[in-house]
Formats: structure tokens, sequence, C-alpha cells
């Protein structure tokens, strides 16, 4: 069977109207504990919760609250024997003080700006890869640029062999060597198509 325990805690630090208290109350809620939350005038905290031992020790360690809101400096603690006199955990509300919608409200903003947060590191990374990709594009229209620039020299170097092997078949033959051939081919070209070769 467990011990049960009565934690008194004063906690100091960035701790009134940044959602400390509700905070709190999810976090006994979470694990069972009965007990108060309360602002105090020097603008400490003071925590009252009642709960079995290993519970307690679950909750001490985080009530350490710190994160761009909250920062707790430190707690004074004070254990004693539980009265039983909570049937739940809550906030004490002292005059003038905001209710509970408003600590609510806190949390869902700060929710809500963890998601953003992470939505704009993601955004970051899919920059960062869109840039990449880019980059990589970049490259290869290079590489294809120079593919059309040899592709360009090759197409000229075939042109002008072509244009040497016609002059030196020109001073080879002589016109009308040339004539005789260009008739020669006629009539082969003629005497395949008759044979239904070509």
């Amino acid at each position: 069977m467990y011990s049960m325990k009565r934690l008194t805690a004063f906690v100091s630090g960035k701790v009134q109207r940044v959602g400390y208290r509700a905070r709190v109350i999810q976090l006994a809620n979470g694990l069972g504990l009965k007990g108060i939350i309360e602002n105090l005038s020097d603008g400490r905290v003071r925590i009252i919760a009642e709960g079995d031992e290993e519970k307690m020790k679950l909750f001490e360690g985080a009530i350490d609250i710190k994160n761009t809101f909250i920062q707790v400096t430190s707690i004074e603690k004070i254990y004693s024997q539980p009265y039983g006199e909570f049937g739940s955990f809550y906030k004490l509300v002292g005059t003038g003080e905001t209710d509970s919608r408003l600590d609510e409200g806190i949390g869902v903003l700060k929710d809500m700006r963890d998601l953003l947060i992470s939505i704009c590191g993601m955004q970051k990374q899919m920059l960062g890869k869109q840039d990449q990709m880019l980059g990589k594009q970049d490259q290869m229209l290079g590489k294809q640029d120079q593919m059309l620039g040899k592709q360009d020299e090759t197409l000229f170097e075939i042109k002008d062999m072509n244009s040497s092997l016609n002059d030196k078949m020109e001073r080879v033959l002589d016109k009308s060597d040339i004539i005789e051939l260009k008739g020669n081919v006629s009539e082969m070209k003629s005497a395949l198509r008759a044979k239904g070769i070509i």
C-alpha cells in the first residue's frame, strides 16, 4: 500500500500570469492528486498537493517548469501528513484575477505557437531541399548546353568533311566523269526499281 503525502510548495520565478497554474492543475489531475494552487501577493505561487508518495515525486519534478513563458527559479518544499481536505485539484482565484478560461486560452495559444514554430521549421527544410533541387537543375542545364555545343561542333566538322570530300572528288574526276557517274547511278536505280528491289 502506498503511503500518502502532503506537499506545500512555494514557487518563485516568472510564474504569475503566464499559465503556470493551469499547467500545474493539468499535471496534478493527470497524476490523480488533490489540492490547490494560488498566486501570492509577493509574486510567488503556493501549491498544496496530496497524494501517494510515488506520484508526489513525479509531481515535484514536473512543477519545475522552464519554457518560453514560464521560468521557475526556485521551489521551497515543506512535507507533512495529508489532511484529506480536498476533493480535487483546483485554483484559488483572488480578487481581480482572471478565471480558468483565460488560463486555458493561454495554454491553447502556447500550443498554437509551438505548432507554428514546427511548421516554420518544416518550411525552412522544404525551401532548403527546393534550393538543392534548383541547383541540380542548373547543373543539368549546364551539361545540356555543353552537349548542344559539342553537337554543333560535330555538325560543323561533318559539313566541313563533306565539302572537303566533294572538292577532292571534283579534283580527281573531271566534269565529264561526274556526269557519266551520275548517269550510271541513275541507270542502276532504274534497274533496281524495275526488279522491285527499291
